[in-house]
């Protein structure tokens, strides 16, 4: 047997390098999926409550957020309104008859540049991680999905971090990247490298946990609807429906810090344009505290409906393509392995 079959055998049928390029495949797909809809939902916050300058806005394409800061108010064109939108489906048709169908996909380049290696990294970690703790778990190899997901999100938010602060400030002073590079370093000087990942407490606080739960429901879901029709190997309608549930779930769960992290990366964003990055704004459950003061217990609730109905979708397609991918690679190495023997019996 090859080196490559034996590391596909290894890991469940297939290679790191498989798993990278189906989780790649399940990246792009869930961003054009996805951000047709937060294209329209910024949209629609826009004309309600326009975008002054300096102020900033998150984009999430149900992948991973990206903090976008208003220079001339709303002159940018991927979020000015070209005209008064009723509601989302006027919005839709309204954006593409003005503006072509291409708008609808105006914020998919930071999310290919960043949100899809993040992606990468994180679904081949979970997958390499859950493998190894099955293995030394024993008793308690069911939990191993719960561990895996905690620790391949801490690990993708982690190097992906410097790369968001990074961007940020390309996007909100538009310096070259001569400036920038003599910016961080600065910043390096002054502050240590762990400035670097400033904000990666909040982001921490909420992905760890969505991960941890998402991944132990899926397995679960998972394999009680493979038993349910009884199965094997779970169909598209399984994954996708896996995939779904244990996103709502997770995301429901996970809402108040999502609320937080969004608050705090926005006033993040500000500080930095407006050159006052030096200034460290107030700790996750600081910021909770005060939205609870101002907003009552509901407050850390807020966005419920836009949240779930963006991540299940996403959390199922990503899954289904990616578990599509897999299978289609797994298949691939069986008949590479079984053609030299089919050819050696005759």
């Amino acid at each position: 047997m090859s080196g490559q079959s034996a590391a596909a055998a290894a890991s469940n049928g297939i290679t790191p390098l498989q798993q990278m390029v189906a989780s790649c495949s399940g990246a792009i797909l869930t961003s054009l999926f996805v951000t047709p809809l937060d294209v329209v939902k910024i949209r629609l916050q826009a004309q309600k409550n326009p975008f002054p300058k300096g102020k900033c806005f998150v984009y999430c394409n149900g992948l991973m957020d990206h903090i976008c800061v208003c220079e001339n108010g709303n002159s940018k064109a991927w979020y000015k309104a070209p005209s008064h939108f009723n509601g989302t489906l006027d919005a839709f048709v309204k954006i593409v008859r003005h503006e072509g169908v291409k708008a609808l996909w105006s914020g998919l380049p930071p999310t290919l540049v960043m949100a899809v290696p993040a992606t990468v990294i994180y679904f081949t970690c979970y997958d390499q991680l859950c493998a190894a703790l099955r293995v030394r778990m024993g008793d308690f190899s069911q939990e191993a999905p719960l561990l895996a997901g905690a620790l391949a999100r801490v690990g993708s938010a982690t190097v992906i971090s410097p790369l968001e602060l990074i961007r940020t400030k390309l996007q909100s002073q538009k310096q070259s990247y001569r400036e920038l590079t003599d910016c961080i370093r600065s910043a390096v000087q002054s502050e240590g490298w762990l400035s670097l990942w400033r904000g990666l407490g909040p982001t921490l606080f909420r992905d760890v946990p969505f991960s941890a739960m998402y991944w132990y429901n899926y397995e679960k879901g998972k394999g009680w609807l493979c038993e349910r029709y009884n199965t094997r190997q779970p169909t598209f309608t399984i994954t996708f429906i896996s995939g779904a549930v244990s996103g709502s779930i997770a995301s429901i769960v996970t809402l108040p810090f999502d609320v937080v992290k969004t608050r705090r990366q926005l006033e993040l964003g500000e500080l930095q344009a407006k050159n006052l990055s030096g200034q460290v704004s107030s700790s996750t459950f600081s910021v909770m505290s005060r939205i609870v003061a101002q907003s009552g217990f509901g407050g850390l609730f807020a966005g419920f409906l836009p949240r779930l109905i963006k991540v299940a979708p996403a959390c199922a397609v990503m899954i289904t393509t990616y578990e599509f991918g897999k299978a289609f690679f797994r298949e691939h190495n069986q008949e590479r392995i079984l053609r030299p023997l089919q050819s050696s019996d005759t």
